[in-house]
């Protein structure tokens, strides 16, 4: 007989509103995680890349980066919420909220809040707030997404839409709460590799990343593998070359997080991941793409009751196969210029 143990995901039509899905596998974060989320991105920021560097400011030793958090967290959800998804569409409020280390072990639930039927009948949009904790039950990170997934059937019923109405932008109070007090006395600057603080900066400032990183087949697949995300669009080739590309698409999370290393370059003191405030993959990224990074400060903003440390909003765009010395973004028709694949808006906490 056969059996009928096996998960096929859900579909469109297995959400209900303020459903609750707890998420399955706890995962004990390593350092060996740590070395091979460096290996993929090469990421150099000091705070997350020596324990010496962290203690000496008042970590009690060097936190994971934030985007590792997140992707763990972000894993969890996708057997149940993204397992049969076309496109992951957007982030909104998300806030990193306790720092985590080499050790801890997160958990993630998602609580559905909102859904709508796309018009051609045969997907719908999913909209839900993730929460990921440690062991001790603590939330280190919460964050809002929506997803298009595939329905099982066009003629089944549609449920009554909901669109939640999502904040624009974390608020600076609500920032900075995984960051300790720091010493700044003892900030080395020179071993950051920038001179540049918080107050060196302007809203209006552009800044060309330089570096480019070109992303391979092994290397998505690996990374994806390593947050245990078994969304099938970016794994299995049978079933992806009959699809609408022909072959995988990369995680937008790896897009992420090599935008994220990259702007190291200009950036370099901004060693924390605050918030994101909300972010578009405008486009797919393949194996084989390169990818650049520019980004433009929109805000400089103080955090309530500290003087060691300051946020800047920043919205960073990824571009794929050109550089970015023109910073290209929209066309004159306001859409997004050839080869953006990333407008993401976040906060990043700099010492002042």
């Amino acid at each position: 007989m056969a059996g009928t143990k096996t998960n096929a995901g859900n579909f469109f039509e297995d959400f209900r509103f303020g459903q609750i899905i707890h998420h399955a596998t706890p995962r004990t974060v390593t350092d060996g995680d740590v070395a091979l989320y460096t290996a993929l991105y090469g990421s150099r920021f000091a705070v997350q890349s020596a324990d010496t560097f962290a203690k000496a400011i008042g970590y009690p030793r060097a936190p994971l980066d934030d985007l590792l958090t997140f992707h763990v967290v972000f894993g969890k959800t996708t057997p149940d919420i993204s397992l049969n998804a076309i496109a992951n569409l957007g982030y909104a409020d998300c806030r990193f909220v306790t720092a985590v280390y080499p050790g801890d072990t997160l958990t993630s639930t998602s609580e559905v809040i909102g859904l709508k039927e796309n018009s051609n009948g045969e997907t719908g949009t999913v909209y839900v707030r993730s929460t990921g904790r440690n062991q001790d039950g603590q939330i280190v990170l919460e964050y809002c997404r929506w997803v298009m997934v595939r329905k099982r059937s066009k003629g089944s019923p549609a449920p009554e839409a909901v669109v939640p109405k999502l904040p624009e932008r974390v608020d600076p109070k609500d920032l900075a709460s995984a960051v300790p007090p720091l010493d700044i006395a003892k900030y080395d600057f020179e071993l950051a590799g920038s001179p540049y603080r918080w107050g060196d900066y302007e809203a209006g400032e552009k800044i060309d990343h330089v570096d480019g990183m070109t992303l391979e087949e092994a290397e998505h697949q690996t990374a994806t593998r390593l947050y245990q995300n078994t969304a099938k669009v970016h794994f299995n080739q049978h079933t992806e070359s009959k699809g609408r590309f022909g072959k995988r698409i990369v995680y937008g999370g790896v897009v992420i997080s090599l935008v994220r290393a990259l702007s190291y370059n200009g950036l370099a003191n901004a060693f924390h991941l605050a918030a994101i405030n909300g972010g578009r993959h405008v486009a797919p990224t393949f194996a084989g793409d390169t990818i650049y990074a520019w980004s433009e400060i929109i805000e400089k903003a103080e955090i309530p009751e500290r003087r060691d440390i300051g946020a800047l909003r920043v919205r960073m765009i990824g571009v794929k196969n050109q550089d970015c010395s023109t910073l290209p973004l929209k066309t004159e028709t306001g859409e997004y210029a050839d080869g953006v694949v990333l407008d993401l808006d976040a906060w990043l906490v700099l010492p002042r």
